[in-house]
């Protein structure tokens, strides 16, 4: 499981010409699944996302976690975080997880973020999404089992 956590002053997805999700200061993370995660896996991915302390506190130090700062969060599901371009020029998505098993991982990750994070929104899982973001630094961080 990969989540590229990007701290955002806001971000919006839509599809199409539908915004379906949009937040303002917080995390856009897309997340990728892997053939091989888990629930366990996706547990732990959320505890370390929701701990990062990656805003800044009134010092301008990388001190608060996004309960600090009543961060949103905005998850958007992207299976081609599986690409493996280590042959040829088209990639390979071989370990990505089937698209059943990922949209129920992407459904359980939703519904645990929402449990510790007031605003969660989403993307549309397998949809063809247009994502707009204002990184803030810009910060971003990849986080993977």
């Amino acid at each position: 499981m990969k989540f590229v956590i990007q701290r955002v002053r806001e971000a919006s997805v839509t599809v199409n010409h539908t915004c379906i999700g949009q937040i303002q200061k917080g995390f856009l993370v897309l997340i990728g699944i892997g053939k091989e995660d888990t629930r366990e896996i996706a547990d732990q991915l959320i505890k370390k996302m929701i701990q990062l302390r990656i805003f800044e506190d009134e010092n301008g130090k990388t001190n608060l976690a996004l309960k600090d700062v009543d961060g949103s969060l905005l998850l958007v599901s992207q299976f081609t975080l599986y690409a493996n371009c280590k042959k040829g020029n088209r990639p390979s998505f071989v370990d990505a997880a089937p698209p059943e098993m990922a949209n129920e991982l992407y459904e359980y990750i939703i519904s645990e973020c929402r449990k510790q994070i007031p605003c969660v929104e989403t993307g549309e899982f397998g949809a063809d999404m247009k994502v707009s973001l204002v990184n803030d630094g810009p910060f971003t961080v990849i986080l993977e089992n």
